[in-house]
């Protein structure tokens, strides 16, 4: 980057080493930088209100322990809503709350830098 490039976001020159300080982004990524989160929110975004086996369908791979685990974890970090019904069989959803909904402009915008990369490097990047 030229010394007359300007930057829209903030990043700190003088910061020499993340790990000594709280970097922001790390944080983030702590949060939603798992294998199976960033699919789990994307789908939550698409279908609201999923009950947990179509949240299991339409992630391929993932194990009923696993699921478990990130539906937990981001329903704890503010990101997920549970909703239980009381009827007979017990029905259970799952919603982004507010705060799992402002995460999405980051990742379309990390969508779309993917695929630029995607393009640059050959691979069959997505059609948009």
């Amino acid at each position: 980057m030229s010394k007359n490039t300007t930057v829209d976001y903030p990043i700190d020159p003088t910061m020499q080493n993340i790990e000594k300080q709280q970097c922001p982004v790390l944080f983030a990524l702590n949060i939603i930088g798992q294998k199976w989160k960033l699919p789990l929110l994307w789908h939550l975004h698409i279908e609201k209100n999923t009950r947990y086996n179509a949240l299991k369908r339409s992630i391929p791979g993932i194990t009923n322990m696993m699921l478990t685990k990130c539906l937990r974890e981001l329903e704890a970090d503010g990101l997920v809503a549970r909703h239980e019904y009381q009827t007979i069989p017990p029905k259970v959803d799952y919603s982004l709350t507010e705060r799992g909904e402002a995460v999405l402009p980051a990742l379309n915008e990390i969508y779309k830098w993917g695929s630029e990369q995607m393009q640059l490097k050959g691979k069959n990047a997505p059609v948009d």
